[in-house]
């Protein structure tokens, strides 16, 4: 492309300082060094994550920043070395990369890499961004909120030519993070009981999962009724509200199955949840789900009898997927419809009402709204 090798002006959203809103900016993005791959963002989904950022909830993550980690778009240029990808074709990038070498990669069953942590400059330490003068952060190597970025090849993924990229953005991050803690953390068996906990786009992305695992029987949890209908839409056949009962949710739960439910999915970021998550698990078999991020310090005293007689508490990252190998195999199943992501898109917004986009996301008015550039 023209732009090849110089730099690049573009419009991106900047978090100059915590607490702070987002400010739309003229950014300059600097031609990918070796090894990189810069991308022009079409489509990027707006996250809870993204606003974990702007209220200091998660650890280490370095101001200014450039957010969004839920976008696709079209390889623009690429460094030297660059193999598995080339200028004009449609890519996600990957907020956990897959470099294939190492001891996490090697492993089949581990999706994280050892560069998994939250990165704020690129491998080698220098930044892509600039504005005003002042360097600019990434964020976990992505920072989709700009109209183009650069990530190392590692944390890139090749997808369909047909893929529409106002869609498939979601498998960045929370489609792919419910769906496959169902399918793949879980491995949640045909017949089960589930309880998913928290009716965002990933929670709702779960219920996809248990219903594509065969589950017999979905309960959505949630205080805000009006994702009840979405929830059922989805694959859901009980939907209840913890507001609604005077008895701690767990207890609820375990009247409603008997025994308590085989697998639950806490997709919220409260310790309360995460208990009342793994206590609605029957005590044998059950298996608890962690997906929802805690704010950054928070700890969880639990009674560990809940454990002890057999329950399995877990954690997922990203659905368990190996990124960089199955998320062009998820774009595949999604254009052979044997899921119906486009769902979770509640609202989509030109990129310049991202903070329009963020209002939503505040008062549960959204799943996913998804910003066009």
């Amino acid at each position: 492309m023209a732009t090849a090798g110089k730099v690049i002006r573009c419009r991106a959203a900047v978090a100059w300082a915590l607490g702070k809103p987002l400010s739309i900016e003229e950014v300059e993005v600097a031609p990918p060094k070796a090894g990189e791959v810069r991308i022009k963002i079409v489509a990027t989904g707006i996250c809870h994550t993204d606003d974990h950022i702007l209220k200091g909830s998660l650890p280490n993550v370095e101001f200014p920043v450039i957010p969004g980690h839920e976008g696709a778009g079209i390889v623009e240029s690429i460094g030297e070395g660059v193999t598995s990808v080339k200028p004009g074709d449609k890519v996600i990038p990957l907020c956990i990369p897959q470099c294939g070498e190492c001891s996490f990669c090697q492993n089949p069953e581990s999706n994280c890499c050892h560069l998994s942590e939250p990165q704020n400059l690129l491998p080698d330490k220098t930044s892509r961004f600039s504005c005003k003068g002042k360097q600019i952060h990434h964020f976990m190597w992505v920072s989709t909120f700009a109209e183009y970025t650069v990530v190392p090849e590692y944390a890139v993924a090749k997808i369909d030519a047909a893929a529409p990229l106002d869609k498939v953005c979601v498998f960045g991050c929370g489609f792919s993070t419910g769906y496959g803690a169902a399918i793949n953390t879980a491995k949640v068996k045909p017949g089960s009981t589930c309880a998913i906990f928290g009716l965002g786009g990933v929670g709702l992305s779960a219920v996809m999962g248990c219903k594509a695992a065969g589950a017999s029987r979905i309960i959505a949890v949630d205080i805000n009724k009006d994702k009840f209908a979405k929830a059922k839409e989805m694959g859901a056949t009980d939907c209840i509200n913890p507001r609604d009962f005077k008895k701690p949710i767990q207890e609820v739960l375990t009247e409603m199955t008997g025994q308590g439910v085989d697998y639950s999915f806490e997709a919220i970021g409260h310790a309360d949840t995460m208990i009342a998550a793994l206590a609605s698990c029957n005590m044998s078999t059950g298996v608890c789900i962690m997906i929802g991020v805690l704010d950054s310090g928070s700890e969880i005293s639990i009674d560990p009898t809940l454990l002890l007689t057999g329950r399995t508490w877990k954690g997922t990252m990203l659905g368990g997927w190996k990124m960089r190998e199955c998320v062009p195999k998820l774009v595949s199943s999604y254009l052979e419809k044997k899921f119906n992501s486009d769902l979770l898109i509640t609202h989509t917004l030109p990129f310049a009402k991202l903070n329009e986009g963020l209002e939503l996301l505040h008062a549960g008015k959204s799943i996913r709204t998804v910003l066009l550039f």
